[in-house]
């Protein structure tokens, strides 16, 4: 079986892992938080824009090694809030809801991320689309 890390240019840097690592067909996504490409945090204060940045940062590593928000079958959430919970599933909603597939998820409440600015981030597994 075929293991493979991958690091997307289109997302913030990453220093002592990889955003994705591929093991056969399964996808394990790193938790994506709301940084930008130039590795700034955004909408700091902002529940639902971070999380909205973070699907587009999972979007991304997605689809560059081969998958897509369709192909998710498990997500982790974590926030610093029970608060952030609505404004966390009105985007969940708006990201699932058209593709009318809803993964298995987890939700849990932290007492930080790893930077106090961040209030949502999410890991996922998935599955690469097969070729051809």
């Amino acid at each position: 079986m075929s293991f493979t890390l991958l690091t997307p240019k289109s997302v913030h840097s990453t220093v002592g892992y990889s955003h994705a690592a591929r093991l056969g067909d399964l996808l394990f996504v790193s938790g994506q938080v709301s940084k930008n490409e130039h590795d700034e945090t955004v909408y700091v204060g902002d529940a639902e824009r971070q999380t909205e940045v973070v699907y587009e940062n999972l979007k991304r590593v997605l689809e560059e090694s081969g998958s897509g928000l369709d192909m998710i079958g498990k997500t982790t959430v974590f926030t610093t809030s029970l608060e952030h919970r609505p404004a966390i599933n009105r985007v969940r909603e708006r990201v699932f809801g058209p593709i009318g597939h809803y993964p298995a998820s987890t939700f849990v409440v932290v007492s930080s991320l790893a930077v106090p600015e961040w209030l949502v981030e999410i890991e996922v597994i998935a599955v690469v689309r097969k070729s051809g």
